[in-house]
């Protein structure tokens, strides 16, 4: 598809070059042939020896040299009418892709728990035998499904925000220290679940962002710290201002992200081995793939360093607004 419309798009780029250089190549065969005419009635009057012959081997040397030029144009044009046909389309190409893959991957995801829920509702409503508290128990196990299936639909719907690109208009001047406690208090039921603390380090900086979803996005990653930490751990997270950057840092004493998954940790539906936690844990992987897209929203990087069983770290820096 986008290799046709990118020679389509470059035939249009050619016909408009075409059309300016054949219709400047008139003008100036026009101008030429006037100046020449005008010379040759000069010499006609000073010298008559211009012949008819002569003036027709200038207008013909013309024609051929307009010719010529119009054949490099063409050329030239040609190729850089592709190149740049193809760097107009590509970021088109690559939103394509994207929603291609977004739509897959959540058909996939939906499609699994979906299939389980009807199976399970269909075999039971065969069942002549069937209870009212049996009944009721299935009735709470696909009420804990569809609550699931809900929570995934949020989070794509979340995700699928985040991909659209936020500029520095609707941005407003924001104490990170703030958005960071306010994320501590969301989380705070679920540590202290694990008797989780937090030691926090926090310098008085600002950045140009949005309130809301930088909230979100430490809740995020302290909520996937949580969840992967061991009971009773601390967990650290420093804010300070370096030169013209903000670096934050959140680090758990957790079980650790073997190397193999670091590069994918914050791809759509990816999902660390679970073997080693001592707890099933809930979730669908979408997390740190929203964390990572208001991270770059607000121009700034995320990455992670890990250790098994010693914990994880994750860097992440904004620009200053100084």
């Amino acid at each position: 598809m986008f290799n046709s419309a990118r020679i389509k798009l470059t035939a249009w780029y050619l016909t408009i070059i075409m059309f300016i250089s054949i219709s400047f190549s008139f003008v100036i065969y026009r101008g030429l042939m006037f100046e020449v005419r005008r010379f040759s009635r000069v010499q006609r009057i000073r010298m008559e020896n211009v012949s008819e012959e002569m003036f027709d081997e200038i207008k013909y040397r013309i024609v051929i040299e307009l010719g010529i030029i119009n054949i490099f144009i063409f050329i030239t044009s040609g190729a850089l009418g592709y190149f740049l046909a193809g760097k107009t389309l590509r970021p088109i190409q690559e939103m394509v892709e994207e929603q291609n893959r977004f739509i897959s991957d959540a058909s996939h995801e939906f499609r699994t728990p979906l299939t389980a829920l009807k199976s399970s509702l269909e075999v039971n409503l065969r069942d002549e035998n069937l209870s009212i508290e049996g009944a009721k128990k299935i009735m709470n196990e696909s009420i804990d499904d569809v609550n699931d299936l809900q929570r995934l639909s949020d989070s794509l719907l979340d995700l699928a925000q985040h991909q659209k690109k936020n500029t520095s208009l609707d941005f407003e001047v924001i104490s990170l220290g703030f958005c960071i406690n306010e994320a501590v208090k969301k989380v705070i039921p679920l540590a202290k679940q694990k008797q989780i603390i937090f030691k926090k380090d926090l310098e008085e900086v600002h950045i140009n962002g949005l309130k809301d979803d930088l909230i979100n996005l430490f809740v995020i990653i302290l909520d996937n710290a949580i969840k992967y930490g061991n009971k009773k751990m601390v967990i650290n997270i420093i804010a300070k201002k370096i030169k013209n950057k903000i670096k934050v840092e959140i680090k758990d004493r957790g079980i650790g992200v073997e190397k193999k998954d670091l590069t994918n940790i914050f791809e759509r539906f990816y999902r660390v081995d679970q073997s080693r936690s001592k707890e099933k844990i809930a979730g669908y992987g979408l997390g740190l793939s929203i964390a990572k897209k208001i991270v770059l929203n607000h121009r700034g990087k995320i990455k992670v360093e890990s250790t098994i069983n010693k914990g994880s770290k994750f860097i992440i820096t904004f620009p200053s607004t100084a």
